[in-house]
């Protein structure tokens, strides 16, 4: 390692010294990895306390529960019904449970055998390393404010429903602003800040209130299902209600189906908040796998048979894209206006339980990614007395001050904001970045500045209060079947390379054919013209697919085998996760990929003239280990923390 006599940050010259480094920094830090036996010991420690071991099977299931039902119907059945895929939309969140039951093994694989909270960013980072867990954990983090930022909105439209309001009376219109991004919806924003005090005082009580109120949105689901069978048509399956538009069961056709099935896709990233509570779970062997694919699988079925009783209600071309449920009754006669606004409330609840999931998921992701020294450790502190991540918390409530902060005191700083500025430099290379940068937890070192922060908060103000549903859910879509295609291959990685060992690049090459396939398979079902040849090459596809499956598994020895839980039918059921990811990403449009790459764009930007550094700087005073070009072998010891038990 080169010699130093400071920080990267130290001074404005140090960086300058730093920036002209960046090729090697970038050689030495992007590729490297960690252990999960250095993930549960010197990196967990930088969070100072711990997370307590309090939850059980039970608690992981009502935080799966409440985490994907109420963000998956109560905001995406409608728009995929009404626009994509019509009645068949049932087939489409069939199709979309199976693609998040086969990723939740492969995340119940890392959660057990590394039950810390970092999920699939440290799943990232001890198989493909530091960039491709910075580049996740960063689509992780846009997912989460995108998700919640939908989901917020959505409760407003439904509360309004429920009370007889109108959301347009909610919201304030800014003109002079494009469609789409004119409506200030200031309620949304302060249920964020009262669900923020809820998951900062403590886990255990915050998974008591998820438990009371999924428990009250069970019964509400049930009611809704029951209605819309009773009160519902069975014709409204195949007959549109303006006979121009294509009729059938599957009036959009197979792509329409799946089109659907990747908008509502976003329904399922609840159970990924699920496996960052891996670090506060008790007995991970047993609770963690019954935790996450339980509630997958129940959600499923909920899932399905709300879409059925929705389709039932309505002709697809007559539903409400924004609060399809409530809506479907309101034109009801004999008296059946009342269900709307139960269902209104219903909603709302259920709406509640998944940002108090979502807001869990992401603090404990914003937590970890700071102990890695990615992003500042600030962000890693544990509070001793709640034993919950109240900084990358109540940042969030940071955030929404910053919002509000009238442009003219810009300059000015806060007496108490003064007490917490740290390197002056270092504030300044991240601001180079943030400056322009609408990553949720940069927000903390412009508040520690105190000033050239008033483009990034009306950009960040601009997504949070805003953005259209439409707009949100393309990106929360694309960024969730990105990390879960990334978590897909780490653990076929994971279980065929050992670091030091195992050469890895038979594993790397499967990997690589098998996606290039897949994205092969995609194109061809997308834009080639129906016909003979079409199918014969779909085919060809699909035999090379499992062919090179079945060449890599008879000669390509596991170089592991998980000691308490394992993926099972290894390589393929991973394989069929990554094959269905990318051809879900192939159903999504044009926008929905311009406006990914300007995010992960975005991402890169920052890693490049911050988090390397900084990581950099980490690695020199010991802080982390395990470096490229300098492979150890795993830990021999336990790879298990001292407070896990089986």
């Amino acid at each position: 390692m080169e010699s130093r006599h400071g920080s990267s940050f130290s001074s404005l010259n140090s960086y300058l010294q730093a920036l002209s480094q960046t090729p090697a920094r970038l050689a030495r830090r992007a590729g490297s990895v960690s252990t999960s036996y250095e993930e549960m010991s010197r990196v967990k420690a930088r969070s100072g306390s711990d997370m307590k071991r309090t939850l059980r099977w039970y608690d992981l299931v009502g935080f799966g529960i409440g985490g994907m039902v109420g963000a998956g119907v109560f905001v995406t059945t409608g728009r995929a019904s009404r626009v994509y895929a019509g009645p068949s939309v049932i087939i489409s969140y069939a199709i979309a449970g199976l693609c998040a039951l086969l990723s939740a093994f492969c995340y119940t694989e890392f959660a057990v055998d590394m039950p810390v909270a970092g999920g699939a960013f440290s799943y990232l980072r001890v198989t493909f390393g530091e960039f491709a867990a910075f580049l996740t954990g960063a689509n992780l983090v846009m997912d989460y404010v995108m998700s919640n930022a939908a989901v917020a909105r959505s409760f407003t439209a439904y509360l309004g429903s429920a009370i007889g309001i109108s959301t347009s009376k909610w919201r304030l219109v800014v003109r002079g602003l494009p469609d789409g991004f004119n409506e200030i919806d200031v309620f949304a924003v302060l249920v964020v800040l009262v669900i923020t005090l809820i998951i900062c005082y403590s886990t255990r009580e915050s998974s008591l209130v998820n438990m009371v109120l999924t428990a009250l949105h069970i019964l509400f689901i049930g009611f809704v299902i029951l209605m819309g069978f009773w009160k519902g048509d069975w014709k409204n399956f195949t007959e549109p209600a303006n006979p121009e538009n294509p009729s059938g069961f599957f009036p959009f056709g197979a792509p329409g189906v799946f089109n659907g099935a990747a908008m509502v896709y976003l329904s399922y990233i609840g159970y990924d908040a699920v496996s960052t509570l891996a670090e506060e779970v008790h007995n991970p062997v047993k609770n963690i796998p019954i935790g996450v694919s339980g509630s997958v699988i129940i959600v499923t079925v909920l899932y399905c048979l709300m879409a059925a009783s929705m389709s039932m209600l309505l002709p697809y071309d007559m539903i409400d894209a924004d609060a399809p449920f409530s809506a479907a009754f309101r034109g009801k006669s004999g008296g059946w206006k009342w269900v709307s606004h139960v269902m209104g409330m219903g909603a709302s609840l259920g709406i509640l339980t998944s940002l108090l999931v979502a807001m869990v998921g992401q603090a404990r992701y914003m937590c970890v990614i700071g102990r890695s020294s990615v992003i500042p450790a600030w962000f890693a502190r544990v509070h001793p007395k709640t034993s919950t991540p109240v900084n990358a918390s109540v940042f969030l409530v940071c955030k929404i001050g910053q919002m509000f902060c009238p442009v003219r005191d810009r300059g000015k700083v806060h007496p108490k904001v003064v007490s917490l500025m740290g390197n002056p430099y270092e504030e300044l290379a991240l601001c180079l970045v943030v400056f322009w940068t609408p990553l949720s937890w940069m927000d903390h070192h412009l508040a520690k500045l105190g000033c050239l922060c008033s483009v990034e908060r009306i950009f960040t103000a601009a997504i949070a209060l805003f953005t259209d549903l439409n707009v949100l859910l393309d990106l929360v879509s694309i960024g969730t079947l990105f990390v879960f295609y990334m978590v897909a291959n780490a653990v076929v990685y994971r279980r065929y390379v050992a670091i030091g060992t195992t050469n890895p690049w038979p594993t790397l090459a499967f990997l690589c054919s098998f996606s290039f396939t897949s994205t092969l398979f995609t194109l061809i079902w997308h834009f080639m013209p129906q016909g003979k040849g079409k199918a014969l090459m779909l085919g060809a596809c699909a035999v090379i697919a499992i062919a090179i499956t079945q060449l890599f598994r008879c000669l390509v020895p596991q170089a592991r085998k998980p000691e308490f839980w394992g993926v099972p039918l290894m390589p393929w059921i991973p394989c069929v996760s990554i094959f269905l990811n990318i051809f879900l990403l192939g159903s999504l449009g044009g926008p929905s990929y311009v406006r990914f790459v300007f995010f992960s764009a975005l991402a890169v930007l920052v890693y490049v003239l911050y988090s390397v550094h900084a990581s950099f700087d980490a690695e020199a005073e010991g802080s982390l280990g395990l470096k490229n070009g300098e492979m150890m072998k795993e830990s021999g010891e336990s790879d298990q923390d001292p407070s896990f038990k089986v």
